[in-house]
C-alpha cells in the first residue's frame, strides 16, 4: 500500500493561524527595559534634580551651570557619541526652593519634560526645606511607586498575545522587588521583622509596663508605684542628665528579678532574650576575686560596646549581695552626669542592681507597722529608703560596701521589695495555676500555702521564701 507523501511547500513546522500573531520580542524587549529605566531613575533623586546627568536644561536661571551646546548635550551619558566631549560639572549644592523662572522657549526646552523636572524640583524643594527626612523619604517612595505602576501599565496594555512570557515575567519580578525594597527599606516597616533598638515608643513602653505589674506583682505596692513612675519619667524625657539607675533590695522570692523581666520585657519584645538586654549574675561572671581587675576592665568595654550599638540597652546586675567590693565602682562614669565619654552617650541607658542586702531593715519597718496596728499599704517610701541606703552602703557583703556610687548619689532610687504574707502567697499559687491552664482547686491552693514556712516564728507573718517554690509545689500537686 502506497504512502502519501507530504504536500509540497510543507516545511513540517508549525505557522500561527491566521487568527494568530507571533509574539513580538522587539516591542516585547523594549516595553521592559523602558519600565527597567523608570525604575532605576528613582535611585538618582537628590536635591539637584539633575545631578549626574552632565548637563541642566537651557532654560535653568542664570545662577546655574552655564549653558552647554547642543552637539555636546549627552556627553558623559551611556551610550553618547564617542566624540561628544564631557563638560565639567558643578558640585551639587543644596540649593533652596525654586525660583520663578522665565518661561521656556518650545524650540530649547520641550515644555512637557521641563515640566516634568519642575514639578520634581518644587517637590525635593519642598522637602529640603522641611528638613528632609521623613517627608523627602515618603516622596521618594509615592514616586517610585508610580514609576512601576506606569510601567506596569506600559506592559500591559500591550495585547497579550505581543509580550513574551518571560519578559513579562522577569519585568514583574523587577517590580515586585522594587517595591518590596522600597517598603522594607524604612525602619518602622523593618522592625516589624527584625528587632530594633528603641523598637517600642516610649508611652507605650510605659503603658505595658503599668499593666503588667499591676496583673502579675502582688503585695508590692512601693515597687509599683517607684518603678513606674521611675521608669516612664524616665523613657519620656527627651533630655536626661543621667542613666536611670534603680537598686531592688528585698529577700528571695519577693519579685525582684520578675519585675526586672517586666521592664525588659515593657521596653524590648524579646524581654531578656533581647540582644539590647544585658544580664550579669556575679557568682557566673565575677567569680574570682584574684581577677578583679581583668572584669573591671571586661565590664566596662562590654558597656561601652554595647551603648555604641543601641543607646537604649538595658543592664540588670543580679546577686548583688555576692560581688567583691569595689568592681561595681568601674561603671561609675557610666553612671554619671557627662555629657558624652569618649563621644558617645550614656543617658539613656538603664541599670538594675538586685541584691537581698538591706531585707533585714526592710522587714524591721514592716514588722513595726504590724504591730502598730498598721497595714503595709501605710508603709511610704520615705519611710524605708534613707535608712536602706545607709544599710546598703555600710554592709561589706552588700557589693555597694563603701560604693562610690551611693556616696555621688548615682543610685536614683533604693526599691524595697516587702516579705510577702499568706494572703500574697494564695494568690501567686492561683496565677501560676491559671497560667497552665487548670481549674483552680480552692483546697491544693490552700495546702501549698499552708506548707510554706512562715517568719516570725511566733506570728508567723511573712513567707521566708515568698513565691520562689509554688511553681515546683505545683507539679507535685498536679499530674501535668
Amino acid at each position: 500500500m502506497a504512502v502519501q507523501a507530504p504536500m509540497s511547500g510543507h516545511s513540517g513546522v508549525e505557522t500561527p493561524g491566521r487568527g494568530e500573531r507571533a509574539p513580538d520580542f522587539t516591542l516585547s524587549f523594549f516595553f521592559f527595559f523602558s519600565f527597567f529605566f523608570l525604575i532605576k531613575k528613582e535611585k538618582s533623586l537628590s536635591l539637584c534634580p539633575l545631578a549626574g546627568r552632565g548637563w541642566h536644561p537651557p532654560c535653568v536661571a542664570a545662577s546655574a551651570a552655564p549653558r552647554i551646546q547642543r552637539p555636546s548635550l549627552n556627553a558623559g551619558l551611556p551610550g553618547a557619541p564617542r566624540g561628544a566631549v564631557p563638560q565639567p560639572r558643578p558640585p551639587c549644592q543644596p540649593r533652596p526652593p525654586c525660583q520663578p523662572r522665565p518661561p521656556c522657549q518650545p524650540r530649547l526646552c520641550p515644555h512637557p519634560r521641563w515640566r516634568r523636572r519642575k514639578r520634581r524640583c518644587g517637590a525635593e524643594a519642598g522637602a529640603a526645606g522641611r528638613g528632609g527626612g521623613r517627608a523627602g523619604r515618603a516622596m521618594k517612595l509615592r514616586r517610585g511607586t508610580l514609576r512601576v505602576a506606569w510601567g506596569l501599565v506600559l506592559l500591559l496594555l500591550r495585547p497579550v498575545s505581543a509580550v513574551e512570557p518571560i519578559s513579562l515575567g522577569l519585568a514583574i519580578a523587577g517590580a515586585a522587588a522594587s517595591a518590596l525594597t522600597g517598603f522594607i527599606s524604612y525602619p518602622r516597616l523593618y522592625c516589624y521583622f527584625r528587632e530594633c533598638c528603641l523598637q517600642r515608643q516610649d508611652q507605650r513602653a510605659a503603658a505595658a509596663l503599668q499593666e503588667n505589674l499591676d496583673r502579675r506583682l502582688f503585695g508590692q505596692h512601693l515597687v509599683n508605684k517607684v518603678v513606674v513612675k521611675a521608669v516612664k519619667g524616665f523613657l519620656n524625657n527627651t533630655n536626661t542628665k543621667k542613666p536611670l539607675a534603680l537598686s531592688l533590695h528585698g529577700w528571695t522570692g519577693t519579685g525582684k528579678n520578675f519585675v526586672s523581666k517586666i521592664v525588659a520585657e515593657s521596653i524590648y519584645k524579646r524581654g531578656l532574650k533581647s540582644k539590647y538586654v544585658h544580664q550579669f549574675v556575679a557568682t557566673l561572671h565575677f567569680p574570682h576575686a584574684h581577677s578583679i581587675n581583668l572584669y573591671k576592665d571586661q565590664l566596662q568595654s562590654w558597656i561601652r560596646g554595647n551603648v555604641s550599638i543601641c543607646p537604649r540597652s538595658l543592664f540588670i546586675f543580679d546577686e548583688m549581695d555576692k560581688m567583691h567590693a569595689g568592681l561595681i565602682d568601674s561603671i561609675k562614669p557610666f553612671l554619671d552626669y557627662y555629657e558624652l565619654l569618649d563621644g558617645l552617650s550614656y543617658r539613656q541607658a538603664i541599670f538594675i542592681f538586685l541584691s537581698n542586702a538591706g531585707a533585714e531593715k526592710i522587714t524591721e519597718v514592716a514588722l513595726d507597722f504590724w504591730r502598730n496596728g498598721r497595714t503595709r499599704e501605710d508603709i511610704q517610701l520615705t519611710d524605708i529608703q534613707n535608712a536602706l541606703s545607709v544599710s546598703v552602703f555600710n554592709n561589706k557583703n552588700s557589693g555597694f560596701w563603701h560604693s562610690t556610687l551611693i556616696d555621688r548619689n548615682l543610685i536614683d532610687y533604693f526599691v524595697p521589695f516587702l516579705p510577702l504574707e499568706y494572703k500574697h502567697v494564695k494568690m501567686c499559687v492561683r496565677v501560676e495555676i491559671e497560667s497552665r491552664g487548670y481549674a483552680v482547686d480552692e483546697d491544693i491552693l490552700t495546702r501549698i500555702a499552708d506548707e510554706m514556712t512562715y517568719f516570725p516564728r511566733e506570728e508567723r507573718i511573712y513567707s521566708d521564701k515568698g513565691c520562689k517554690t509554688v511553681d515546683a509545689k505545683l507539679d507535685y500537686y498536679y499530674d501535668f
